[in-house]
């Protein structure tokens, strides 16, 4: 009997199985309701920052006004438009007024053009000198551009001091203020007027011309180099400033090398400027030069011949003048 008993496998205990009160029918009542199945929403295709953005753009292109060929109209709306429409029209019908009201004194018309047109086929067509020579001619030219290269060189030394004493972001505010009043005073005059004015002072010739073309170009140039040394960074001159750099430190450092090339620029276009100014007051101040034998040639002899030929050595010298100017502009970069 024992040996029955060791010989019998003793099996383990099972558990008895629990039922989960969620799965078993009897665990919910009789009177439960039953939960209706829910259908999932379909999701929106269009993100909402798309939404958005796409709501903006109709919103602005009501406001866009296009053309007739659907282009979009750039013009600002403003007073502007219309008041220089309608001071084009009265400009246009004043001026339609003084040519029929103009008393022509009988003028064939036909005749003037054809005239004109013999002057310049005559002027351009057939240029020669004759009550002066080509070495004359050339002494009178390199003289117009001496009074204009002093004058040029001069008005660059004083507009430079001048624009440190005026620019925002080196000068005394109202030093500055006093400085550029000033030189706006000088530049409102024309050059030819103070060249009258300093000829009364310092006698007709080529002192008075170039002391008035000077003037007058140290005014401009005062507000050109300014406004090129203002356009350069203000970091660089506080960082100067913060190490201990001197004022002079400080403008032949920094100021002058970030604005040389405008400088330059600048100063280049004052001497043409010059150049064309000295042509003038080379009659009206008595200063000589190219700018009496061109009023001679003009005035006094009428000879279209020598007018034309003096006429194309200005604008071969203003060309080359140009060229020059361009070669030294590349050279400073």
């Amino acid at each position: 009997m024992s040996e029955q008993l060791l010989l019998t496998p003793t099996l383990p205990a099972v558990a008895p199985l629990a039922v989960s009160p969620a799965v078993s029918p009897v665990a919910q009542p009789a009177h439960a309701p039953v939960a209706s199945p829910v259908t999932p929403s379909a999701p929106s295709l269009v993100p909402p920052a798309v939404s958005e953005v796409s709501t903006l753009s109709l919103k602005t292109e009501k406001c866009v006004e296009r053309t007739r060929r659907g282009r979009i109209k750039t013009g600002a709306k403003g007073m502007s438009g219309p008041v220089i429409k309608i001071t084009a029209l009265v400009l246009v019908g004043l001026t339609i007024i003084g040519f029929v009201t103009f008393d022509y004194k009988n003028i064939d018309f036909a005749a003037s053009v054809a005239a004109t047109l013999h002057n310049a086929k005559v002027m351009f067509g057939q240029p020669h000198l004759v009550y002066n020579t080509i070495p004359g001619m050339m002494q009178a030219l390199l003289l117009t551009l001496a009074l204009g290269a002093l004058a040029t060189f001069f008005g660059a030394i004083l507009g430079f001091f001048g624009a440190l004493l005026c620019a925002k972001n080196l000068a005394n505010p109202k030093i500055g203020n006093v400085v550029r009043v000033f030189v706006a005073f000088v530049r409102a005059v024309p050059t030819v007027l103070w060249v009258l004015i300093f000829s009364v002072a310092a006698g007709l010739g080529g002192v008075a011309a170039v002391v008035g073309l000077t003037f007058h170009s140290a005014s401009y140039l005062t507000k050109a180099y300014s406004e090129s040394i203002e356009e350069m960074d203000n970091g660089t001159i506080e960082a100067l400033k913060a190490s201990g750099a001197t004022y002079w430190q400080i403008i032949f450092q920094a100021v002058l090398p970030a604005s040389i090339t405008y400088m330059t620029a600048w100063t280049f276009l004052r001497f043409e400027i010059n150049f064309a100014n000295a042509i003038a007051v080379g009659a009206a101040a008595g200063a000589g030069g190219i700018g009496y034998d061109l009023f001679m040639a003009s005035a006094f002899y009428f000879d279209l011949s020598e007018l034309g030929f003096i006429t194309y050595l200005v604008v071969i010298a203003v060309v080359l003048l140009e060229l020059a100017a361009t070669k030294v502009k590349s050279k400073v970069r």
